[in-house]
């Protein structure tokens, strides 16, 4: 299973329980094709950057899941079919947090080889040195 960052931005056209509704669906896909909601926030109705669809505001909503990628890429169609979602973007995360836990890694291991800087009370800090 691999995590994705999943935001939808729906049409502020759309009552709350509209919104419910297709959250529900959407999240009915993900469970039902193996995948585990980690994380789902309803960021509720935001500005947006520019317009779309002459609409200057939309409903967003995010969800953390744990799927195959058939399963979030089923969840794209449904939504890139639907009228109702103005935008919405699925990006994996779980390169990223690999990567980072990788990079921190190296930078621990390298801290560890440096030797310790020793700086006496009251001695002025060394200035930088010119080329």
């Amino acid at each position: 299973m691999r995590t994705y960052d999943i935001l939808a931005v729906f049409s502020p056209e759309q009552t709350a329980e509209q919104v419910t509704a297709l959250t529900d669906a959407y999240r009915k896909i993900l469970v039902d094709a193996g995948g585990k909601v980690v994380l789902e926030e309803p960021w509720g109705r935001r500005k947006l950057a520019y317009t779309i669809d002459k609409k200057r505001e939309g409903i967003y909503h995010l969800w953390t899941v744990e799927a195959t990628p058939e399963a979030v890429a089923e969840v794209e169609r449904r939504m890139r079919l639907a009228d109702e979602v103005l935008r919405h973007l699925a990006v994996r995360t779980d390169e990223e947090v690999r990567r980072s836990v990788k990079l921190t890694k190296i930078r621990e291991a390298k801290a560890a080889r440096r030797p310790k800087r020793v700086v006496e009370p009251g001695a002025a800090p060394a200035a930088p040195a010119e080329q």
